[in-house]
């Protein structure tokens, strides 16, 4: 099946749900009333017969414009046709009594034909609803959902489809509104499209105007900002690593997970990147999201959460979408919360220990919990895990997760040392001198002068360990990191894109391929700057830039040969790392700037 390249997509989201809108005027993905609930329009994992909404010039368009108003995220979409031009205004205004869909054609010059299709299919595409005609428009309505649309435009039913036909002329404005609403509720009062996209869009000014970032790269760090909150689910806190399932990893493959959910493994990553940006209030909230997730017995933490904190996500899939680009299975829950990863304990307390540094007022349960995870770690540490890269096969002794389980025990001390919180620092600076010699015995390997993916790796690297002097392991210009950073140059990356590891089988438990993983990438500049490669560094920054689609997104990968864009969209921590290389930059202020833990 022929899918639109997943950079065709733009992102509009009310901080409780998003949608992705195309290029050629599709909503194609839309999860109401929460990123992780049951898409209406799906036809991003199938067809137009999954769900939809295409609002469009009838005939095809000579050329199409598109852009985010400034600091905001309501998308305007411009379409010149041989009749004239015309733009789609869409937005999704902050949560209000319900979520809902603005979109508002604004004829420019001439006068358009336009047409409108709406295929709402319930419970990601398998659930055709019963369609009603209303004085305004129309309801959709499948077990517990109801959508209502409301338009000025005739609409009429054609083979299991609602569609619409008319003219635009310059100066004239057609509204359309979608709600969602549950089958049983009263339905809200109407809102003004108009007036409400103005609301909106004052909104998000206000909010990226706080931006305190200031330098060369601005835009697209005021862009990354605006994008990790609109992936933000506003009640909790919590920060999701995409609104999107199953886009896949390499087209045609098995690679492809649910990203809906919060993964602890960003903590540090949101925290410091909302942090530069000034977001203090988002980085609270965070943290508190964080607090609550993982309070319980450290054993039981898992690497990943709902958005509101669940725990129980089953993974299952959906035999009747076929997926993005014919990539089978599609994938809901995430079976990976039930792994053992040993690095999620060092970035909760990294994340935690950054709080404190940057002035977040604190928390009388936070070092509570951070107690017994440290002693949780001491404990385990020694084990083999699953690795940060969540892989199918069997547990090992990766060497990230140990320069991880470091962390932890170094946060701990310094929590004693620099803010004189109670706790055997003696011992825990014994077990963390223990690990950090472990790590330097058993995962570096002297033959190919770079530390490895696991103990007795022989020659397979990791761009994971791009993050050892990030963390504060070793210093940068250690020859043992000179070394890595070579060997990962050499051997993972083309053309600055960086893999994670080789996809091997036997390690991996998955047949072999994916993308580069762009906040690789970005770690790879981050080192680069501090080894003192500041020009390497920022061609790399600006070549990554260029990898960001035309309104300023990224997903979670990209094939340097295809120059698509892969995985799921958009990444937060793609727009965390890019945030976060910006700021280094910037500043160009030494090795403390990535992920300060001195």
């Amino acid at each position: 099946m022929t899918s639109a390249p997943i950079e065709d997509y733009a992102l509009i989201g009310d901080c409780e749900t998003a949608a992705l809108v195309s290029r050629h005027g599709s909503i194609d993905w839309l999860c109401v009333p929460r990123f992780d609930s049951p898409a209406c329009f799906a036809a991003l994992l199938g067809g137009p017969e999954h769900g939809r909404w295409l609002l469009a010039p009838v005939s095809e368009p000579r050329a199409i414009r598109r852009h985010y108003r400034d600091g905001t995220l309501v998308l305007e979409t411009e379409f010149e046709t041989d009749e004239g031009v015309v733009a789609v205004i869409d937005c999704m205004p902050v949560r209000g009594e319900v979520p809902d869909v603005f979109r508002v054609v604004e004829g420019r010059r001439g006068r358009v034909p336009m047409r409108t299709v709406l295929t709402i299919r319930f419970d990601y595409g398998s659930l055709v609803p019963w369609v009603r005609r209303t004085e305004d428009g129309i309801t959709a309505v499948g077990g517990v959902n109801l959508v209502r649309i409301r338009t000025p435009v005739p609409l009429h039913g054609e083979n299991l489809e609602t569609v619409g036909e008319f003219t635009v002329s310059a100066g004239e404005h057609v509204p359309f509104t979608l709600e969602w609403q549950r089958s049983y509720r009263t339905p809200p009062i109407p809102e003004d499209p108009e007036r409400t996209i103005a609301a909106t869009e004052r909104w998000w000014r206000e909010w990226s105007s706080r931006c305190v970032y200031q330098g060369p790269y601005r835009d697209a760090v005021v862009r990354s900002l605006i994008t990790l909150k609109a992936l933000t689910y506003r009640p909790s806190g919590g920060v999701l690593a995409a609104a999107t399932t199953s886009l896949p990893e390499h087209l045609g493959g098995v690679r492809n997970w649910d990203y809906r959910y919060c993964w602890l493994r960003d903590a540090t990553f949101t925290l410091y990147a909302l942090m530069l940006g000034g977001y203090t209030e988002e980085a609270a909230e965070w943290r508190e999201w964080l607090l609550r997730a993982v309070a319980g017995e450290p054993a039981q933490a898992q690497i990943l959460y709902g958005v509101a904190g669940e725990r129980l996500l089953p993974e299952w899939e959906l035999p009747w979408l076929p997926g993005y680009a014919d990539s089978a299975p599609v994938r809901i829950g995430n079976a990976a919360a039930a792994q053992f990863q040993l690095d999620i304990y060092g970035e909760v307390m990294d994340a935690l220990h950054i709080a404190r540094r940057l002035g977040l007022p604190s928390d009388e349960n936070a070092w509570h919990v951070q107690r017994h995870m440290v002693e949780y770690v001491e404990r385990v540490w020694s084990e083999p895990d699953d690795g940060i890269w969540e892989v199918r096969g069997q547990r090992r002794h990766f060497t990230h997760s140990k320069v991880m389980a470091w962390v932890a025990l170094d946060r701990a001390v310094k929590a004693v040392e620099r803010f004189g919180l109670d706790g055997p620092e003696e011992r825990w600076r014994a077990v963390r001198d223990r690990i950090h010699a472990d790590v330097c015995a058993n995962g570096y390997d002297p033959e190919i002068g770079a530390f490895v993916q696991f103990y007795g790796a022989g020659r397979l690297l990791d761009a994971s360990l791009l993050m050892i002097p990030l963390v504060g392991f070793l210093p940068a210009d250690d020859p043992r990191m000179l070394g890595t950073v070579k060997a990962i140059e050499e051997h993972l990356t083309t053309d600055g894109f960086v893999a994670r590891y080789h996809t091997l089988p036997e390690v991996d438990g998955l047949p072999p391929g994916e993308g580069a993983f762009l906040p690789c990438s970005f770690w790879l500049a981050d080192n680069l700057a501090l080894q003192g490669r500041y020009d390497e560094a920022e061609a790399l920054f600006e070549r990554l830039l260029r990898v960001c689609n035309d309104v300023g997104l990224l997903a979670e990968e990209y094939d340097p040969r295809t120059r698509r864009l892969l995985g799921n969209f958009p990444q937060a921590m793609s727009h965390m790392a890019l945030i976060n290389t910006a700021a280094n930059l910037t500043k160009a202020r030494g090795p403390a700037e990535h992920r300060p833990e001195a």
